[in-house]
């Protein structure tokens, strides 16, 4: 992980300056073009379709979006790879990227014209709008983990946020101590790779990672097994709730929810679920966030999720789809986005918003938790096979959380073994 790719390289020499806001082409040269959209189901992307007139009455050119939801999305973009020619601009999931890179137009030239601040997106969004030094896509939709908190069990505990995993135990049991709560939810069973979230954060802060230079498994490691033992340890520390063992995240957040957990740490969107009094027996009041604890020593790190978009090599209006992609990803859009009092998107992806001061009064200093976190994080490479690598993976982490396995370094040979048999 703490290797730049040679394209991530590229990109800090050609956009160190900070750019202007996007402007339309001057003499509205695709006038009349209609740029078709595919996007995921999302009320962030339906907030720029309302914004998007202003687009259109700059440029003259026609916007027309298309929403799939999330279960069928991966279908969808794999369909309009293979026959082509509906969509001229479409949106991808990071681990998505790799699979579908016939369907992606290297946009470098493009973007480069338009002036567009690549520094202002964190490195962990970044690295997946590239396919080897091709740029194919900018980051518009990402979301990082956070640490939430009881604030009024740890004011009445006398407790401060941890800033590192080594602090969350004491804290954890101190919590414990003056309250019913325990100390901390975590996911250790299967269901999508979500047991991996908070175990990776531990394997990067203790200098390990996933795979080597010639990307071959590394996580087998000492390092990761420090990390797994630390992870699958937070069991036998008693300070996670009774039958941790085969939690899920969503779990884990209902324990949060309900009262039965004292932190949580989980992705930022999960907020506005745990203050929601529809499902939560908590307040705003009750709850605080903090960005995801490191190891003691270590940079902060935060597992990500990005969504790219991209131009297809299919569009037969490119030009007129990266001017929208331009307009897309502009951070002015994402700010009024975020300080639209008539809507909750928390969502952003630009540096400069997430350490913007008006941004972070409207959220209660979420997005500088998050820029925080982002600054020193540099997220993972996903493969065509991640979908079975995280399986082989997940299964070696609930082996070990249910006791099935109890040898944290056989177990992760073992996974290494199966990994290496399918990269």
């Amino acid at each position: 992980m703490k290797n730049l790719t040679s394209s991530l390289a590229i990109a800090a020499s050609l956009f160190a300056t900070c750019a202007l806001a996007w402007e339309a082409t001057e003499g509205r040269p695709f006038e009349g073009q209609t740029v078709n959209v595919l996007a995921v189901k999302s009320s962030q992307f339906e907030a720029h379709e309302a914004r998007v007139a202003a687009f259109e009455e700059a440029t003259g050119i026609d916007v027309v979006y298309d929403y799939i939801p999330f279960p069928n999305m991966k279908e969808a973009l794999t369909t309009e790879m293979v026959a082509g020619g509906d969509y001229d601009v479409v949106s991808v999931m990071d681990q998505w990227v790799t699979s579908l890179a016939m369907l992606m137009e290297p946009i470098n030239d493009e973007i480069a014209a338009q002036g567009t601040d690549l520094s202002d997106f964190p490195q962990a969004h970044m690295r997946h709008g590239y396919i080897g030094d091709d740029l194919v896509g900018l980051p518009v939709r990402g979301h990082v983990q956070l640490m939430f908190y009881r604030k009024d069990l740890f004011e009445a505990a006398g407790l401060t946020a941890p800033s590192t995993w080594e602090e969350m135990v004491t804290t954890a049991k101190a919590v414990q101590e003056s309250s019913d709560a325990a100390g901390i939810a975590l996911p250790y069973g299967k269901l999508n790779g979500q047991n991996l979230m908070v175990w990776m954060n531990l394997l990067w802060g203790n200098g390990g990672d996933l795979f080597d230079a010639d990307g071959n498994p590394a996580f087998n490691s000492d390092a990761g097994v420090a990390a797994t033992e630390t992870y699958v340890g937070y069991l036998a520390e008693e300070i996670v709730p009774a039958g941790s063992a085969v939690f899920v995240e969503q779990d884990a957040v209902n324990s949060f929810k309900q009262g039965n957990s004292a932190m949580l740490p989980v992705w930022w969107w999960v907020n506005s679920q745990l203050t929601d009094p529809e499902q939560s027996t908590l307040t705003a009041d009750q709850v605080g966030f903090t960005s995801l604890p490191s190891v003691a020593g270590a940079d902060r790190s935060t597992f990500t999720n990005t969504w790219i978009f991209g131009v297809t090599q299919g569009s037969d209006n490119k030009d007129a789809a990266a001017e929208f992609l331009g307009w897309l990803t502009d951070p002015a859009l994402e700010r009024d986005v975020l300080l639209d009092p008539e809507l909750s998107e928390v969502v952003a992806v630009h540096m400069s918003n997430l350490t913007d001061a008006e941004v972070n009064a409207r959220w209660g200093g979420m997005h500088q938790a998050a820029a925080d976190a982002l600054a020193t994080a540099e997220g993972i490479e996903f493969g065509d096979n991640w979908p079975r690598i995280a399986l082989i993976l997940e299964t070696a982490i609930s082996s070990l959380a249910s006791g099935e396995e109890t040898d944290v370094k056989a177990a992760l040979d073992a996974a290494a073994e199966d990994i290496a048999a399918i990269r």
